[in-house]
């Protein structure tokens, strides 16, 4: 990942002293926690402006939520300072984590999403980190290549015939990061916040998914 303990220490210190500069829910402040000690990359990504997109463009067809540049990568390990740098060059982005690198995503309707959370957490079984996002839904991070394993899994688990509002992100996919706002429909929002052991190792999407798949089909959402 490019960081060690040591170097995780030392970077919230700095952190600390750095982003009262700037105020502690600094963008940079945030990228760099991702980077530095959760090991993710980052993309920025567009805001909304009343009806319109940052991007600028008349007729974009997601509005405040997909990447300015795919390219623009913050890769995971890189420090304040080179977050700083790179950031610079898009004020005011949001913060946006390619899907499919450090982790794929499990996607079911937030109702439901906070019943499989408390379950799974009674249960003891390893999680990850969990987003609800503005639209209603609640993303779980898992181990990637979740999303070409989805059909197998559900058939193995009995779960491949039922109707469910259940789906997984993979490659090429994006998650607005906490706590920036998603198409101007409000923040994102963490239900179970990173952590190192988290958000380094996210959990095999086996171990979540019959619970997942039991909480998003009773769901009234479904």
């Amino acid at each position: 990942m490019g960081f060690t303990i040591g170097g995780i220490r030392e970077m919230r210190s700095g952190t600390r002293r750095r982003g009262r500069a700037v105020g502690r829910a600094s963008d940079c402040t945030t990228v760099a926690e991702f980077t530095g000690l959760w090991g993710w990359d980052v993309v920025p990504g567009a805001r909304a402006v009343g009806p319109d997109c940052s991007c600028g463009k008349a007729e974009c067809a997601a509005p405040g939520a997909h990447p300015l540049d795919p390219a623009a990568v913050v890769p995971a390990g890189a420090t304040l300072d080179d977050v700083t740098a790179s950031w610079g060059r898009f004020p005011g982005a949001a913060v946006l984590l390619p899907v499919g690198r450090a982790f794929d995503v499990i996607d079911v309707p937030e109702p439901a999403g906070r019943r499989a959370l408390v379950r799974l957490e009674r249960m003891g079984l390893p999680l990850g980190p969990v987003i609800a996002t503005p639209e209603g839904r609640a993303h779980f991070f898992v181990a990637p290549g979740a999303a070409a394993q989805l059909p197998s899994l559900l058939y193995r688990t009995g779960w491949d015939d039922a109707p469910l509002d259940l789906h997984a992100l993979g490659p090429g996919a994006y998650v607005t990061a906490p706590p920036s706002d998603r198409g101007g429909l409000g923040p994102a929002t963490w239900l179970r916040a990173p952590s190192l052991d988290t958000a380094t190792q996210p959990p095999q999407a086996r171990l979540l998914l019959g619970t997942l798949a039991y909480a998003a089909h009773r769901s009234p959402c479904a």
